[in-house]
């Protein structure tokens, strides 16, 4: 996804979109390279600015194009805030040393599970890992039982993914963790004779619901986006949720961190304390992104399945290996 910077309108303005020209860090007010859906990230940027008057400028990515270029970047790198979708992103940015911690206020407001042991960055908001069926051709009874039952012969030509994305690419690197290298080598061999390619998560779902294709492996909150507008592309769909510590119940870790050469500190901080804060968390409960909230006691949209329920594997997500699974990926010919 291509990004540029919006020109500021006033000494309040929020900066939210396009403009031609790199903008400085005093204009700018911070500067947040926002690889999290650009609509929730307004949200949490307007809310800010609006409780603090500190203007916010969202540069718009994706996961990994921001990780790698803020590592090439390195100390130069204009961007105070960095926040994503996915964590192998934020363990990127952390193994190259260019996290400062983070604060001990806003870290005590976040569960230790969505949270890097080192301190130096703190999850945001959350979404689970679904096998999205066609309910018109699958029966609850014929649904996979586990991920790793898709690499199975009999799902040949029954099920999607988006491999190029790094939304299944956490889902891969999970696998990776749980069930190590060469299972999880075979079972992408397996994916890619059973599998067919779409590319993004809506597209997959939207394959399901024409009835293109049984199911495909998604993040939840595509389904319940499109139920909360007109749910023509979900209508045919439900989804399945593998739970029982399964890699298949995988929930991902959106993550968010303070660069280390950002020159505003006291205001990065701030903001990554307010987006996991009640404010932020808010955001999430009340909002139509329909991901998960993760701060201490926040409550998440009615609308979903409780964090508590999905069973949800153990995985440290600051070792989520995003290197290693697109060289495995890729020696799979699904990249």
């Amino acid at each position: 996804m291509r990004y540029t910077l919006s020109a500021l309108v006033g000494a309040t303005a929020l900066a939210i979109g396009l403009a031609a020209g790199p903008a400085t860090a005093e204009d700018a007010g911070i500067i947040v390279y926002n690889a999290q859906h650009e609509s929730l990230a307004k949200e949490w940027a307007e809310g800010f600015t609006k409780e603090t008057g500190i203007k916010v400028t969202l540069r718009n990515g994706g996961d990994s194009d921001f990780s790698n270029q803020i590592v090439a970047e390195g100390a130069a790198s204009p961007a105070d805030v960095f926040l994503t979708e996915n964590s192998p992103a934020m363990a990127l940015v952390e193994n190259a040393g260019l996290f400062a911690p983070v604060d001990a206020d806003t870290l005590a407001q976040v569960p230790q599970d969505y949270q890097a042991a080192s301190g130096k960055w703190v999850g945001v908001a959350a979404r689970s890992t679904v096998f999205a069926y066609n309910t018109t051709k699958l029966k609850a009874e014929q649904l996979p039982k586990s991920l790793l039952d898709l690499a199975d012969p009999s799902w040949k030509g029954r099920w999607a993914a988006s491999p190029s994305g790094a939304d299944f690419q956490a889902i891969v690197s999970a696998l990776l963790q749980l069930k190590g290298e060469a299972a999880t080598a075979d079972w992408l061999k397996a994916m890619k004779q059973n599998f067919t390619p779409y590319k993004g998560n809506s597209t997959v779902m939207k394959a399901v619901n024409a009835g293109e294709i049984e199911g495909g492996v998604i993040y939840h909150y595509y389904y319940f986006g499109d139920q909360a507008k007109t749910g023509e592309n979900s209508k045919n769909v439900a989804l399945h949720y593998f739970k029982n510590q399964d890699p298949g119940a995988f929930v991902s870790v959106s993550g968010g961190g303070v660069l280390a050469s950002s020159k505003h500190q006291k205001e990065a901080q701030a903001f990554l304390k307010w987006v996991t804060g009640k404010g932020g968390q808010d955001v999430l409960k009340n909002g139509n992104s329909f991901e998960y909230a993760v701060g201490k006691g926040a409550e998440s949209n009615p609308k979903l399945v409780p964090l508590a329920d999905l069973q949800a594997p153990k995985v440290d997500a600051t070792t989520l290996n995003s290197k290693k699974v697109t060289d495995l990926m890729t020696a799979a010919g699904l990249l």
